[in-house]
């Protein structure tokens, strides 16, 4: 499959499991392909893509999400996992110097990065979060930019065309994202495909891009993928990744930094 057909595969792919999470985690296979106005032998192709990286059950005529952290909101995956995230925090906002201009996406981690990024002074700050915005604005003469457009309810992140063309006026030294899943077939991945293409965005705006990602992520799978995953610089993690992700960080020139450990 070449680029732009993997690329079309990722779209589709994110648009079903998007159908699936409004319909409450299962649908059946005509109803999705009424929604999006598709074939139903594309959906089902699509759904056996999903079926094989482990995201759906192929259910008879329908599919159902496997993975209950894809209906996980944001202030549930704020509470999954806090010791690692705070530690993964820490040592970002110790790569992070008083001054630095960055933007940070909608992910619980980096949530917890913007409240470790709260004693810097001085930041540049380009976000879609909310949550983001609220922790970092006002304070230390910080400069904070919010995205416009609307507000998600469940993460209280904007997205869109909008959102898109806001952060493609401004070039910062950091970008600091989430990840979904992380595999050493795959890169990093994300269920939702807005935020997908939110980060590819700010990657390409960026001289450094760090993913935060705690290692309940290894070897998990995703329907839609960040990008090259040459393209990241750095995996703050709080355990060494398996051997296989390992060896694939090495491959694509990612260097693994382990938070709360001296290198």
């Amino acid at each position: 499959m070449n680029d732009s057909s993997q690329r079309r595969a990722n779209h589709r792919e994110g648009e079903i499991v998007e159908v699936l999470r409004r319909a409450g985690g299962a649908s059946r296979i005509a109803a999705i392909a009424s929604t999006l106005d598709v074939s139903e032998e594309t959906v089902r192709r699509n759904i056996r893509r999903l079926s094989d990286d482990g995201v759906v059950e192929k259910l008879h005529g329908g599919a159902r999400l496997l993975d209950a952290d894809i209906e996980s909101g944001f202030w549930q995956r704020m509470d999954e996992n806090p010791g690692p995230k705070r530690r993964i925090a820490a040592c970002v906002a110790e790569m992070i110097g008083d001054g630095a201009s960055l933007f940070l996406d909608v992910g619980s981690t980096t949530a917890f990065i913007a409240e470790a990024l709260r004693g810097h002074r001085r930041l540049l700050v380009v976000t879609n979060s909310v949550v983001v915005a609220h922790k970092l604005a006002t304070r230390n003469d910080n400069r904070v930019f919010m995205a416009g457009g609307e507000l998600r309810a469940h993460d209280g992140g904007a997205f869109g065309a909008d959102a898109l063309a806001f952060v493609n006026q401004f070039r910062v030294e950091y970008a600091i994202l989430s990840a979904a899943a992380i595999n050493a077939q795959n890169g990093f991945m994300l269920y939702d495909l807005e935020e997908a293409e939110f980060s590819r965005t700010i990657m390409s705006r960026a001289a450094h891009r760090i993913i935060a990602a705690d290692a309940s992520k290894f070897g998990r799978s995703a329907p839609i993928s960040v990008g090259n995953p040459g393209d990241v610089d750095v995996l703050v993690t709080d355990t060494a990744p398996p051997a296989p992700l390992t060896q694939a960080a090495r491959e694509w020139s990612v260097e693994v930094v382990l938070a709360g450990t001296t290198a």
